[in-house]
């Protein structure tokens, strides 16, 4: 009925404005409700502007495939070989590791090392890595059973670590089986759970418990039923205290936050900013601003702030003010819980065995790709490109693709025997023991995590754009905006970042900045504003979608671990939406103002003639 309903519009003004406004409110629509997939609504434009005379159907498709979608499927390849040699992992495990099991520290290690594998890889992604591993963090803290009492703080000094260790991992694994004691098995119990009737037995107790009182047990025979089999178990129901629920909340959320803050630094950290580059090359090609250095130094110092804000908010909303207490730093004194913490990781650490030679490989091939690209026009200095004599024609996707295309040639078996590096581990280990040459990558690889949806998604916001540009849209909203004229550049910029956040908290990202980016270029060229001043900002705020679960797939995936409620992320999520805005314009009137010129309206940001460009 939608497109039924807004026919009238190109019907009663026959013009290519109608036609064009017609089209974005369709697409828009479906974007916005998904009453079908977002790949899908993003093919509207396809056949549409053709049907109604805005674009040659040759013209639009060639909207559906630009620079970023290579840049895209180069990063795509370095992310398969990463999850399929297990790097991530690695890297997750040993950065948390150093944190220690403080559950202040043990929050900020997590975050930290979802910030970095952000960077390189889809927030969702990210997420799915970590989430497990956190989680057998967060099952192996319940599982020990110690409440916030006595015994839970009780410390142990460095020389009888081993041995405490020892005993509280043997009581964390059969804390269940003491309902079915044999006569002749001794254990040493911190608590046991409230399912026993409230009976609190104290180490050092026999198998002739009976015969002797302690001053906790009656002197009587005490016969415990043997238990049914055990059930899945709620994790609502979980917790022994509610100090536990609370750092279980504290860990999943920030996961989720550490991601969006992750994806913010790299230009492919997220598919919003490479709509944003692609959008804003592709409506001013004179302006030769937006690449991955200039980028990145704009955004380190927004998510290094945003990362420690958060952290704090996240930790006096869950874990109070005592930061003594839950981030100490100390390895002389540890309780309990931490030991057994501390043991799970190093145990998941062990698992992994050591490092491989594809891991190497990888490592190698991560490392080299970041320098290519932050050396390719630094800005500051001269550039890797300037060796070459013609100049401009080679990108970011240029390096992004030859390193995706070498894994796939690269062998996965070391050419030379060594003791230094492991065997492979991968996912597809048979089949390399047969064929001695399986590359680093198999197409299957790439293909299972190519997002092919993002890449429609993003044809049809280039679609879009490029249909806005040449029917004269983009200008007529720009006169309606007219009035806006009389506001500071800060004022429409803090606006358009409300308005932003506002609307992708119920909107998918992409389908949310793909709609405001043409509308928000087209007020700044009317305000005589830098587009960069609000383009920007709009761009990092869309990624703040962090309120519900539907704001994201990463919330849709730590929700789903069942620790926090909505009014959880609620709460949380606002608060990280606020320090996300406030550190954004922070940003864009402190540093980014010399880096990117925002005081000055730039000629490539002057109306161009439009249709004779395409």
């Amino acid at each position: 009925m939608i497109p039924l309903s807004l026919l009238p519009l190109p019907l009663i003004h026959p013009c290519s404005e109608s036609s064009c406004a017609y089209v974005l409110i369709v697409t828009a629509v479906y974007w916005v409700s998904e009453a079908v997939p977002l790949g899908a609504a993003a093919l509207v434009p396809a056949f549409l502007y053709p049907l109604f005379g805005v674009l040659k159907s040759s013209e639009v498709a060639s909207e559906y495939f630009k620079d970023t979608t290579l840049l895209l499927m180069g990063v795509i390849c370095l992310a398969a070989s990463i999850e399929k040699w297990n790097l991530h992992k690695r890297i997750a495990l040993r950065m948390v590791m150093i944190a220690g099991a403080k559950p202040g520290m043990l929050v900020l290690g997590f975050m930290c090392c979802t910030v970095f594998l952000s960077m390189w890889l889809s927030n969702t992604s990210t997420t799915a890595m970590v989430m497990p591993i956190a989680e057998a963090v967060l099952q192996q803290l319940i599982c020990t059973g110690i409440a916030d009492s006595l015994e839970d703080s009780v410390t142990v000094d460095t020389q009888d670590e081993e041995s405490e260790k020892e005993e509280n991992q043997e009581s964390s694994k059969n804390h269940l089986e003491l309902l079915n004691r044999k006569q002749n098995e001794r254990h040493e119990v911190c608590m046991l759970s409230e399912e026993l009737n409230g009976l609190t037995l104290k180490p050092g107790f026999g198998p002739e418990f009976s015969k002797d009182s302690n001053g906790y047990l009656p002197e009587a025979p005490i016969s415990i039923p043997a238990p049914p089999k055990k059930p899945k178990i709620r994790r609502d129901s979980l917790y022994p205290t509610k100090r536990d629920h609370m750092i279980c909340k504290c860990l999943s959320l920030s996961i989720t936050y550490a991601a969006t803050i992750g994806g913010l630094i790299t230009i492919t950290g997220t598919s919003t900013n490479l709509i944003f580059a692609e959008q804003f090359n592709n409506r001013y090609p004179e302006a030769k601003v937006i690449n991955f250095g200039t980028w990145f130094i704009f955004s380190l110092p927004i998510a290094l702030i945003m990362l420690m804000l958060t952290w704090i908010w996240l930790h006096f909303l869950f874990l109070g003010c005592n930061f003594r207490e839950t981030c100490s730093l100390s390895k002389k004194r540890k309780t309990r819980r931490e030991i057994l913490s501390e043991k799970r990781i190093h145990e998941e650490y062990q698992k992994l065995g050591p490092i491989s030679y594809p891991e190497v490989v990888t490592g190698i091939f991560f490392i080299l790709m970041t320098v290519l690209w932050f050396t390719r026009e630094p800005g500051f200095v001269t550039g890797w490109t300037s060796l070459f004599e013609k100049k401009g024609y080679r990108t970011d996707a240029t390096v992004s693709v030859l390193l995706g295309f070498l894994l796939f040639l690269i062998p996965a078996r070391k050419p030379w025997p060594s003791a230094l590096f492991s065997e492979s581990k991968g996912d597809d280990d048979d089949e390399e023991e047969e064929d001695p040459l399986a590359p680093m990558i198999t197409w299957k690889d790439f293909q299972r995590l190519m997002p092919w949806e993002i890449v429609i998604l993003v044809g049809g916001g280039y679609a879009l754009a490029a249909g806005c540009k040449v029917s004269g849209l983009s200008m007529w909203i720009g006169r309606q905006l007219e009035p806006m004229s009389g506001l500071p550049p800060w004022a429409v910029t803090l606006l358009a970042c409300l308005l932003v956040s506002a609307v992708t908290e119920f909107a998918s990202n992409p389908a949310t900045l793909t709609v405001f980016l043409p509308i928000l270029s087209a007020l700044s060229e009317t305000l005589h504003i830098n587009p960069l001043h609000t383009l920007i900002p709009a761009t990092m705020c869309v990624s703040f979608g962090v309120m519900l679960p539907v704001g994201n797939p990463p919330n849709a995936i730590v929700f789903s671990y069942g620790h926090v409620q909505i009014s959880d992320m609620v709460k949380a999520g606002f608060g990280v939406n606020l320090i996300g805005v406030f550190v954004v314009m922070l940003a864009i009137m402190t540093w980014g103002e010399p880096l990117f010129h925002l005081s000055e309206f730039p000629t490539w940001a002057l109306m161009p003639n439009v249709t004779g460009s395409l």
